[in-house]
C-alpha cells in the first residue's frame, strides 16, 4: 500500500511576515479604557445607592443586579488587559475568550475604522477564512494598525492572483 501524501487541494496558504516579529499592542485606547472605567463605576455606584435605598425600605432582591454588575466588571477587566498580537502563524487577541486566527487560512480581510475618532474607537481588523470562519481583532497602537493595513493589502493581492 502506497503511503505517499496526497497533493494539496484548494487554494495555496497565505503567508505574511510582520515587520516586527511578534508585534503586539493594546487592543483598546487609553481614552476608551477611561470611558469604560467611568461607565462601570458609575453603574456600580448607582447600584449600591439603589440597593441601600431598597434595604432601608425592607425590599428584597438584588441578585440580578449583582449578576449584571459582575458581568460589567468582568468585561471592563478584559478591556483593560486585552492585547492584540500578530506573528508568522496568526493573529491573537487576549479577551474573555482568547481569539486566534491562522494566517495561512485567511481568505479576506478588511480594516474598519472611524476616521477622526481613532483616539477613542480602536480600528478593528475583520478577517474571514477560506471555510467562512470570521473574527474581529482590535488594535489601538499605530504599529499594529500599520501591520493590519499591510496584511489586508498583501492578502488582497495574494488572493486576487489566484
Amino acid at each position: 500500500m502506497d503511503h505517499t501524501p496526497l497533493p494539496y487541494m484548494g487554494p495555496p496558504p497565505f503567508k505574511f511576515v510582520p515587520h516586527t516579529v511578534g508585534a503586539s499592542g493594546p487592543a483598546f485606547s487609553v481614552p476608551f479604557k477611561v470611558l469604560a472605567t467611568v461607565i462601570v463605576f458609575t453603574c456600580a455606584a448607582a447600584f449600591v445607592q439603589n440597593w441601600l435605598a431598597a434595604r432601608a425600605t425592607g425590599a428584597a432582591g438584588g441578585g440580578w443586579f449583582i449578576g449584571g454588575l459582575l458581568l460589567l466588571l468582568y468585561t471592563w477587566w478584559h478591556i483593560l488587559r486585552s492585547v492584540t498580537r500578530i506573528d508568522e502563524q496568526g493573529l491573537h487577541q487576549s479577551w474573555m475568550w482568547d481569539k486566534h486566527m491562522e494566517l495561512r487560512e485567511l481568505a479576506y480581510g478588511k480594516l474598519i475604522r472611524v476616521r477622526g475618532l481613532e483616539w477613542l474607537i480602536a480600528p478593528r481588523l475583520y478577517v474571514r477564512t477560506l471555510t467562512g470562519k470570521f473574527a474581529v481583532f482590535y488594535a489601538a497602537s499605530p504599529t499594529m494598525v500599520a501591520e493590519f493595513e499591510r496584511l489586508v493589502s498583501e492578502l488582497k493581492a495574494f488572493r486576487s492572483m489566484r
